[in-house]
């Protein structure tokens, strides 16, 4: 289970325990959500980080903007799931 599945387990057992305890295989469905949340965290990184300009960038700036990209993705998309995650029921 990757970093993402790892913290949307760690959501649901704080404030979704019933439902968490309802799963019948909890490892496997926050594996394969945790894995659903990387592949969009990438899509959505790269789409912000946009193309190099068409100036020559830096090594820190391209870093900074790759980085910044990066870190706006993992919040937008794991906030996302999370209010997904909540609006639905749980398929065991």
């Amino acid at each position: 289970m990757n970093h993402y599945g790892a913290q949307v387990m760690r959501h649901w057992q704080a404030e979704r325990l019933l439902e968490f305890q309802e799963l019948d295989q909890p490892r496997e469905y926050f594996t394969q959500l945790g894995e659903e949340i990387a592949e969009q965290v990438e899509i959505r990184a790269r789409s912000l980080a946009g193309s190099a300009p068409a100036e020559p960038e830096g090594y820190l700036a391209r870093l900074q903007r790759l980085n910044s990209a990066r870190l706006e993705a993992e919040a937008e998309v794991v906030r996302e799931y999370l209010l997904q995650e909540s609006e639905q029921e749980p398929t065991p």
